[in-house]
């Protein structure tokens, strides 16, 4: 583990290759698993408050839960997380042409239209997971079978989990610590030459 500010952070972080994969994932992560994405209770809100910007791109089944059920639960492991539909996709699922899932929270960002709200922290992060301590914050890497392509790509083009990430975790906690992030992985790397 690399500690970093108040956060522990993976060796995993250093050691895995990583770039996603789009044309090959189709990106499955917005649509596998059992629950939805993780978000904050500020998240929920910003993306409550969204709603009429994203809704065109919505699937109708989505819109229906919503109006049913809101934008997000608390699931089994007590997470507040976002709805899902036919028993996979995030409500804020959309699909561009040959079946690649995107979110339709990022696609209005990237159209400007949200204030600056991109996506949930959880999925900007992604393979990342943040687990919240008392005292600190663990900054683990989420192995799945559907990020093998993204693993690939990552060792092809010789990018390093936390440079692929620069950008959302850099955004979440700060230039600085990310500086020190670079700086504890190249050393780590440099002594032990992973």
């Amino acid at each position: 583990m690399l500690e970093i500010g108040n956060t522990l952070v993976s060796l995993d972080l250093a050691e895995r290759f990583f770039c996603c994969d789009i044309n090959a994932c189709l990106g499955q992560c917005c649509i596998e698993g059992d629950a939805g994405a993780p978000i904050t209770e500020a998240e929920r809100d910003s993306i409550d408050s969204l709603l009429p910007v994203v809704e065109p791109l919505l699937l109708p089944s989505a819109k229906e839960r919503i109006a049913e059920a809101g934008t997000s639960y608390v699931d089994e492991e007590g997470d507040l997380v976002t709805q899902i539909v036919d028993g996979r996709n995030c409500v804020f699922t959309c699909y561009a042409p040959g079946g690649i899932c995107q979110c339709a929270l990022e696609c209005k960002h990237s159209e400007g239209l949200t204030g600056g709200f991109r996506k949930p922290a959880s999925c900007a992060l992604y393979p990342v997971r943040l687990t919240e301590y008392e005292s600190f914050t663990a900054v683990n890497y989420h192995r799945w079978d559907i990020c093998r392509p993204a693993e690939k790509n990552g060792k092809r083009l010789g990018i390093r989990l936390y440079q692929f990430l620069r950008g959302p975790l850099t955004e979440h906690f700060g230039e600085e610590w990310y500086a020190e992030l670079c700086e504890a992985c190249e050393a780590y790397l440099a002594e032990y030459g992973h």
